[in-house]
């Protein structure tokens, strides 16, 4: 299984409606395919979702470090090199969703070659998950009828709300209408991307108090060390660790230093490599694990739920695994489907990514 090609294509699909959150607005899908080809035919698939207002990669950065630094260092090395090719990678600082993409798609190559699907390499647990929709910033009117028609069109009853808006009133009246309107068997959580401080953070909880509120993810910048420790000390729910927690350094710092309860893991910026060290070092610790969502496609999705279903401790809850429902198209041949609120991992070897030749040509960028 030797290197002999690596391509990382730009494409772009526009999404139904703007997804708004506080760090960010986003209009289209502008990732990159990154395909690992061998000597023996096979290809590795993945997906490099950027997200420039959070990590600094753009759709050209990604492109440009594959290209000019990654492939010339890993062509030639087989996939089961995966410490050697990580060590290359790692000499560059940062790209986390780019050497994600590379990862995912040896991991993908692994499977082909053996006839194994890869979440039965990871850990093979289920093969399936519960699935999470994200609900993004909306009048609160708007908000709770996007929540009822996933909730009646997919069976979907887990809803990750987007907060840290500016007066934070807006989103506690918002999380109130959802729970009203939804009832008390749907599990609600809340994610302000750092958009509030510590003392409005603190406040939004009180006043959210009775809503029954499953966790709280990021409602203040980690760089603010003395207010989120001192958030996190009075938070009633876990608090997720996801932006602050790129690397398995990253969880020991914030886990550690009492800045976090509990770790996203997003395989679009980890892999499946580093996300393994993440939930690993998150059980040792006791620390509860969500599997995020990095405004991902099909092709991300599938990589999401191929780990998330490995493993027992990342499949407990559920996974935010519907972002793609929000695009206007997407890139698998087959397309994925959310029945009675699950996904299922793709069964046959590798990770199941079948591209359609026809739409890769439509999206993509550099022709």
């Amino acid at each position: 299984m030797k290197i002999v090609r690596v391509e990382a294509i730009p494409f772009a699909i526009p999404y139904r409606k703007p997804l708004c959150f506080a760090s960010g607005k986003v209009h289209t899908a502008d990732h990159v395919l990154v395909r690992v080809h061998t000597d023996e035919g096979l290809v590795g698939t993945a997906e490099a979702p950027p997200r420039p207002y959070t990590y600094g990669e753009t759709q050209q950065s990604i492109v440009a470090v594959i290209d000019r630094i990654f492939a010339p260092q890993i062509l030639g090395l087989t996939a089961l090199q995966r410490e050697v090719i990580h060590e290359l990678l790692d000499r560059t600082v940062g790209n986390p969703t780019a050497k994600a993409a590379l990862d995912m798609a040896l991991w993908d190559l692994l499977g082909q070659a053996t006839g194994m699907s890869v979440s039965g390499l990871l850990g093979g647990y289920t093969n399936c998950m519960r699935v999470s929709h994200m609900v993004g910033f909306a009048p609160a009117a708007q908000m709770v009828a996007e929540a009822e028609r996933i909730r009646d069109t997919y069976g979907i009853t887990t809803f990750k709300v987007k907060v840290g808006r500016r007066p934070y009133t807006d989103d506690v009246a918002a999380c109130r209408a959802l729970r009203e309107t939804l009832g008390a068997d749907v599990e609600l959580y809340i994610d302000g991307n750092r958009g509030w401080s510590a003392a409005e953070s603190a406040r939004a909880l009180r006043e959210m108090a009775d809503l029954g509120l499953a966790f709280a993810e990021e409602l203040c910048p980690a760089d603010d060390v003395l207010g989120r420790r001192w958030l996190v000390e009075r938070c009633p729910v876990p608090f997720i660790a996801d932006e602050s927690v790129t690397r398995a350094a990253d969880v020991t710092r914030e886990i550690l230093g009492g800045s976090a309860t509990a770790v996203s893991i997003k395989t679009a910026r980890t892999g499946f490599t580093a996300s393994q060290r993440v939930l690993h070092e998150c059980e040792g610790l006791g620390v509860p694990v969500l599997m995020g969502n990095q405004i991902d496609g099909q092709i991300g999705t599938l990589c999401t739920v191929a780990f998330g279903a490995a493993h027992r401790s990342a499949s407990h809850y559920a996974g935010e695994l519907s972002n793609f429902l929000d695009m206007t198209d997407d890139l698998l041949s087959d397309p994925l489907t959310i029945e009675s609120g699950t996904l299922r991992i793709r069964e046959g070897a590798g990770l199941g990514i079948d591209i359609d030749p026809g739409k890769l040509n439509r999206y993509r960028q550099d022709r």
